[in-house]
């Protein structure tokens, strides 16, 4: 879980490098058209052909276009905003799932983790800080990336179980390619030849943490493995500061502080036996 959050981070700082020179859109198909040969040249040859079909191709759409429209505000949002403070507020995600379980999939939801919930969107808020002087729009794309990674969350609870993990991240990078793909000749900009290794990389360190941060749920229960998620705001904030002499101010690591309590707590609770 350690490394898959390492891989995504380095990810994210070779998007954010990208975001100088390339539109969001084009950012987002380049990486999936660089990812998808390698995903299924590795699903085929560790699990055959058959791993590639699946009787849900529509929720696979629907949720490649979530993931089309959430790494667009991400990238939006990396390109104006410090890379540790980005990685912050996608810590909401976790928060956003609680809220959505209600009225989306019918569960219950204890006063306590309601509480929770209510304290996580207040360290949200110290870090958006709206009508403050150093309010950025840009820190709203964010917040809108954390929701819409929750709805794919809560959409992989749809999906049949006995899909693999191969199965899963051949359409996640999939569906994204072809709905980008739409937009090309709108956004399109000639991909300068010293930028080819910045996109490989783009593409391999987002497949890989996705990879292992999988695998890691299958190896060990979700309340001893997503505590770790939060590690990523360690990696932002040394390669912010290595790459763009970016230091996120103290009122940021406040609203994280926050946002990482409330998520550990909520996913504590959903182990205790008295709730849903």
């Amino acid at each position: 879980m350690c490394v898959g959050m390492l891989c995504l981070t380095i990810n994210d700082a070779f998007a954010k490098w990208l975001t100088a020179h390339y539109h969001p859109v084009q950012i987002v198909f380049l990486r999936n058209l660089v990812a998808l040969p390698l995903v299924a040249v590795a699903a085929i040859a560790i699990s055959g052909p058959s791993v590639l079909r699946t009787p849900h191709a529509g929720l696979h759409a629907a949720r490649g276009l979530l993931l089309v429209a959430g790494s667009i505000c991400f990238f939006m949002g990396l390109k104006f905003l410090p890379l540790a403070e980005a990685v912050s507020l996608v810590f909401a995600a976790p928060i956003f799932i609680t809220a959505l379980s209600v009225p989306l999939l019918g569960e219950k939801v204890g006063w306590r983790r309601w509480l929770a919930v209510l304290v996580g969107f207040a360290g949200v808020l110290i870090i958006v800080r709206p009508g403050a002087a150093a309010f950025q729009y840009a820190s709203l794309f964010v917040v809108a990336t954390a929701l819409f990674y929750a709805l794919i969350m809560l959409s992989a609870r749809r999906l049949n179980p006995s899909e693999g993990l191969w199965t899963l991240m051949f359409y996640v990078v999939l569906f994204p390619l072809l709905f980008s793909a739409f937009a090309m000749p709108a956004v399109w900009q000639p991909v300068q030849a010293a930028h080819f290794a910045h996109l490989v990389a783009l593409a391999i360190f987002g497949t890989l943490g996705l990879t292992l941060i999988s695998q890691a749920f299958r190896m060990a229960p979700a309340p001893v493995i997503a505590p770790f998620d939060y590690t990523a705001l360690i990696w932002a904030t040394l390669l912010g500061w290595a790459v763009w002499s970016e230091l996120p101010d103290s009122w940021t690591y406040v609203g994280a502080a926050i946002i990482i309590a409330s998520g550990i707590y909520i996913i504590l609770r959903e182990t205790r036996p008295n709730e849903p």
